[in-house]
């Protein structure tokens, strides 16, 4: 039996998630806009039944909300979700760094450095969905090598909760430039096992992203 035979397809659930999120990110569907169901379903080809299932996940994330007799409608962004949401990842990313370092090898090193061309090229054609999903990649490499998949499902709860804030972030081309240099500083820091500067600049990294979007959200 090859692989390929053993290979697990998506669910219907898990396809329809995947579709949604990506439709979130991509600003298809807008914060505060309303979720029409029945022509999502007609649009991927399910029943109501795995895009239910679907929204009630992202509504466990904050993605969407409910509001009885209207439906789900995409979440409003929000500055005090945002600064939660990335003071718990500092925390928890931190914690996730100083265990991975001393186990990574240079195979780890090199998949995030191709994660990091791989984003930077996506960026600079302008193809932001690509771009968020090599961003995410390459820092769950990093995560994953530490080797404690409890930590890791939390952090990525925390990651789907704000896809669409990086959409925003990502729009402004001087900030996908400074999204380059800091992921070339950080592999840098990997690259020298320099744990103590890899957590300092990943935190930079987050603030830089919140310090633009405090700008947008609380003006």
């Amino acid at each position: 039996m090859t692989d390929a035979d053993t290979e697990r397809h998506p669910t219907a659930q898990e396809a329809v998630l995947a579709r949604l999120r990506q439709a979130i990110v991509s600003g298809e569907l807008t914060p505060g806009a309303q979720v029409r169901q029945e022509a999502l379903a007609q649009r991927f080809g399910v029943s109501r039944v795995p895009l239910r299932e679907a929204l009630k996940i992202l509504e466990g994330e904050g993605s969407v909300v409910y509001r009885p007799r209207r439906g789900y409608f995409v979440a409003e962004l929000s500055l005090a979700d945002l600064l939660e949401v990335y003071r718990i990842r500092e925390l928890l990313e931190a914690e996730a760094v100083r265990v991975a370092l001393p186990k990574l090898t240079d195979a780890d090193i090199a998949h995030f450095a191709d994660e990091v061309l791989a984003c930077e090229q996506a960026g600079r054609s302008g193809d932001l969905a690509a771009m968020t999903g090599h961003n995410r990649r390459l820092h769950f490499a990093l995560v994953r090598a530490a080797g404690m998949p409890r930590l890791e499902r939390q952090i990525r709860i925390l990651w789907d909760a704000t896809d669409v804030y990086r959409s925003v972030y990502y729009a402004s081309a001087q900030n996908r430039a400074a999204v380059e240099a800091e992921h070339r500083a950080i592999l840098a820091a990997l690259r020298a096992r320099d744990a103590g500067a890899a957590v300092r600049l990943l935190d930079e990294h987050r603030a830089h992203a919140v310090e633009h979007l405090r700008s947008l959200l609380d003006p």
